[in-house]
């Protein structure tokens, strides 16, 4: 059998398969899509290499602390929309202090595919956006590996 030619892409596997239908099924139903009112944190960036934006809405519970809601609004490629979707589902219920200190491998995990440098800053920047809001509303901390984000993601 021959080899594929030089810079053909290699078929995917199974595994890979099945994440990008769940990348599709979260960009083509988001979960967590939409504004909110009166959010106790909010943050909005821009990816400026491929122009995704993306705004973030956090309602904490009672307590100050466990995030009670997030809600997102944007535009950009499907990656960018799934991450954040999928971003959604993992962060209710967990602390502020936890999510501000959440590895972004963590959400690479939830991806599950390989991603080329561009591809990895659409997938980050909804997280790097919540890091941002939960920093400005509640001092969370921002993690050394996330500093400049406001100037990287073009936060506001």
């Amino acid at each position: 059998m021959a080899e594929p030619p030089s810079g053909t892409l290699e078929p995917m596997n199974e595994f890979e398969q099945m994440y990008r239908e769940v990348i599709l099924d979260h960009y083509r139903n988001p979960r967590g899509h939409g504004a909110m009112d009166d959010p106790d944190a909010e943050a909005e960036g821009m990816n400026p290499l491929c122009g995704d934006e993306v705004t973030i809405f956090v309602s904490l519970a009672e307590d100050g602390e466990t995030i009670d809601d997030v809600k997102f609004s944007g535009r950009g490629c499907a990656i960018s929309q799934a991450a954040t979707s999928m971003l959604t589902e993992m962060v209710k219920g967990r602390s502020a202090t936890e999510v501000a200190t959440l590895p972004k491998e963590e959400l690479l995990e939830e991806i599950g595919i390989p991603l080329t440098p561009i591809r990895l800053k659409c997938a980050l920047l909804g997280l790097g956006v919540l890091k941002v809001a939960l920093h400005r509303a509640k001092g969370t901390p921002l993690p050394e590996e996330w500093a400049g984000l406001d100037d990287e993601f073009q936060v506001r």
